[in-house]
Parts: structure tokens; sequence; C-alpha cells
């Protein structure tokens, strides 16, 4: 990976570890939003079903209007080594996507060149800070799929990192737009007083726990909830995690991580006006539709902010588990993380 020059950097890091506090300021408010009508995606990682899944909505012949004509061209297969379930992966999925008229690449570099926009879909958020650096330093367009990182410090990094390139990026979790999200965020309980979701929490031994599977459950609860999360506490089994958020206002959101018995994903929302009980999980398409639109417009649905809180509610979380359930704050987290992102990323040069 090519070097990000030290005095370049800090002038992006400017505000050093004061960054995103609770304030959530956004890095990327000055980023460029003029449409590119290109419609050539390309893919990196090959190593988990959302590719697959992506490619043939995209490519299909009766993909709808919603789309945009968007069509994956290319794709480069790496992902990881060292995950077996992710690894054993990318050899079927290689043969699945040629099937569908995807162009194999042999590095990112040859990737870019062949096409306009990219979906990072790695499935090893550790590999997505050095794979993303690529793709912004070609000022393409990019969404990076769950888990955005492997750690909070890697987050904070790739936003800086993308406001300095002037590149919009976002991430997100297709739970984010599980059944009765959108009427609960459009005011049909009033003000979310409180919530609690679920999700199977799969744990994954390289990355902290709830950021491999987890992250589905605590994105709906954020959506939801919104910013602002002051402190996290759990209670931790081998079978699940309980972890409740403090919020502002005094309101309470809690997530339940499940790894026996049944599993599903939903929540239950508490508000001013009414109480919902989130429905059924809707696929892939509704988060590829707002991929595409952010692909035309430049424009975020998912501010930094809110995915640098989701992953310090689940950095919060795993320091909670470490600490026999202490409450843990989430300013300081995030602070610790901004100090750690501005020292790694001194070193590189841009």
């Amino acid at each position: 990976m090519n070097s990000l020059k030290r005095r370049d950097f800090l002038k992006v890091t400017a505000a050093g570890a004061a960054g995103f506090g609770l304030a959530g300021k956004n890095l990327l408010a000055d980023v460029s939003v003029n449409p590119q009508p290109q419609k050539r995606v390309g893919i990196i990682g090959l190593d988990t079903s959302h590719a697959i899944a992506f490619t043939r909505a995209l490519n299909d012949p009766a993909a709808g209007p919603e789309f945009g004509g968007y069509k994956v061209v290319a794709a480069y297969p790496k992902g990881s080594s060292d995950i077996k379930s992710s690894a054993d992966r990318i050899p079927g999925y290689i043969e699945d996507v040629k099937k569908l008229g995807v162009e194999i690449t042999g590095s990112i570099g040859e990737l870019l060149d062949k096409t306009d926009v990219i979906l990072l879909e790695t499935n090893d958020g550790r590999l997505h800070l050095d794979q993303a650096l690529e793709v912004m330093k070609a000022g393409k367009r990019m969404f990076i799929d769950k888990p955005i990182a492997a750690s909070l410090t890697d987050a904070i990094a790739i936003f800086k990192t993308a406001a300095h390139y002037k590149v919009p990026l976002f991430s997100s979790s297709s739970l984010r737009y599980i059944a009765g999200v959108k009427e609960v965020t459009g005011g049909s309980v009033g003000k979310v007083l409180g919530a609690d979701t679920y999700s199977p929490a799969t744990i994954e031994k390289t990355h902290p726990d709830l950021f491999w599977y987890g992250v589905h459950g605590v994105e709906t609860l954020f959506t939801v909830m919104g910013t602002g999360c002051l402190s996290v506490a759990g209670t931790f089994t081998d079978e699940n995690d309980f972890v409740t958020g403090q919020w502002s206002e005094n309101r309470i959101g809690t997530f339940r991580g499940i790894r026996r018995g049944k599993t599903d994903y939903g929540g239950i929302v508490f508000g001013e006006k009414g109480i919902m009980t989130l429905g059924k999980y809707a696929g892939y398409n509704p988060l590829l539709i707002e991929i595409i639109r952010f692909f035309e417009t430049g424009i975020t649905p998912v501010t930094e902010a809110e995915t640098i809180e989701i992953f310090a509610f689940m950095t919060a979380a795993s320091q909670s588990k470490k600490q026999n359930g202490a409450r843990i704050p989430i300013e300081k987290v995030i602070k610790d993380a901004e100090t750690e992102a501005v020292r790694k990323m001194s070193s590189y040069k841009y």
C-alpha cells in the first residue's frame, strides 16, 4: 500500500482525537456529489454470498429501473485467506459470477481500470482499510459491506482518508431496512423512547465478538434509536450476549445476540405514541436500491457519525465483557480509537 505523508494526513485530522466525539462531526460534508453516469460496477471480494446476491440482482436481464442500469462487469476475488468459512467459498463464487458475465481480474488496480463504482464485499474486515485506500485514491464511489472494518480504529481511519480524497462512501447492514423500520423513522410511533433488537451473533475469532454477525441487529437498533448512545454494559454467556445502551434523554436500547436455539432478526420499538414490532428481514434489494441511488448522487444514506457510533457500541460491549459487565462510556471509546487512528495513519503516505 502506498503511504500517506504525515503532514498531509495531519491536515485531515487537525482536530486530533476530538474529531467525532458524540457530536458526530460529518467528515464527508464537503465531498463532491456531482452525478457520475457511468454504470460499470466492480466487486472486491468473492468470499461472501452478498457478492453473488448483488450480482444476480443487477445483472438480471429483467432488472427493474430501481437498479438504474448498473451492471457488475468485473470482480477481484481475493478476500480472506485465513477465515476458512470465507476462503473456501471463493472458487465456487468465481464460477458463479463468470456465468453472470463478470470478468475476473488479477488485482484491485486492474479492476479499477475497468469499472466506475465499487462494492467492497470482502468478508474479512481486517482487509478493508488497505483495499478501500486503493479505491479512494482512484476517486471512485464505494459501498463497504459489513463490517466496515475489524476495529473501530480502522473504521475511523477509513472515514478520515475518504475525507482527504473527497470520495463519498458508506457502509450498512441490510438489516437497516428490516420491515417496519421505515414506518418508525417516518414517525409512526412518535419519538422513539427505546428499542430492543435481536439477531444471530456468530463469533469469528479474528473480529471483536459482535462485529462479525451481531452487527446486523445492532444496526437495526441504531436505525430506530439514532445516535446519542452514552454508555454500554452487558451480560455475556457462551450462548447469548445481552447489551444495554444508555442514550441521551434517558432512552434505553438493548441488543440480544443469539447463538443457541432459534435465531432470527427483529425487535420492538417503544415510542411516545405507540409500540411497534418490527417485521421480517426484507432481503438484500432494499439495501441495493440505496447503494445504486448513492452511486448516482454521491449522497450517503447513512452518515459516518452513525456508523462510527455503531462500531463504538460494539467495541464498548467487548470492553464490558472483559470487565465483567462494567458500564463503558462511548465518548472515551471513540476518543481512544481516534488517537490510535491518527497514530496508525501518520506512518502512511498519500
